[in-house]
C-alpha cells in the first residue's frame, strides 16, 4: 500500500513566499533606482549642465519592427501548423502586426525625411 506524498505545509509556504519576496524585491529596486535617476537629473538641471540625451526613434522602430516582424512570423507558422487556426494563433499574430506597424511606421517617416 502506497502512501500519498502530499508536500508539507512549511513547503507550500515556502513555495508562495518566495516569488512574492521577489517580486518585492525587484520592485523595491527599481523604485530607488527611478528615485535617484530623477534626484540625478535634477541635480545636472540646477547646475547647467544637464542635456538632453540623443534618442533616435526611426532605428529603434527599425530595429524593433525587424525583430518583432520575424519572431511574430515564425511563432505564427508554427503556432498554425501545430494547432491550426484558432485563439492559440494570437500569441504569433499580436507581435507580427506590431512588428509590421513599426516598419510602416519607420516607411512613413523616412519618406517624410526624404521629401
Amino acid at each position: 500500500m502506497e502512501m500519498e506524498r502530499v508536500p508539507s505545509v512549511a513547503a507550500q509556504i515556502i513555495i508562495t513566499v518566495i516569488p512574492i519576496v521577489g517580486i518585492v524585491m525587484g520592485s523595491t529596486v527599481a523604485f530607488f533606482y527611478l528615485l535617484w535617476n530623477h534626484k540625478r537629473t535634477v541635480l545636472l538641471i540646477q547646475a547647467g549642465r544637464w542635456e538632453r540625451p540623443d534618442f533616435d526613434l526611426l532605428s529603434f522602430c527599425l530595429l524593433a519592427g525587424l525583430l518583432l516582424t520575424f519572431v511574430g512570423l515564425s511563432l505564427t507558422v508554427l503556432l498554425a501548423l501545430l494547432d491550426g487556426f484558432g485563439y492559440g494563433l494570437l500569441g504569433g499574430v499580436l507581435p507580427l502586426s506590431i512588428g509590421l506597424s513599426l516598419l510602416a511606421y519607420y516607411g512613413a517617416k523616412r519618406g517624410d525625411r526624404a521629401a
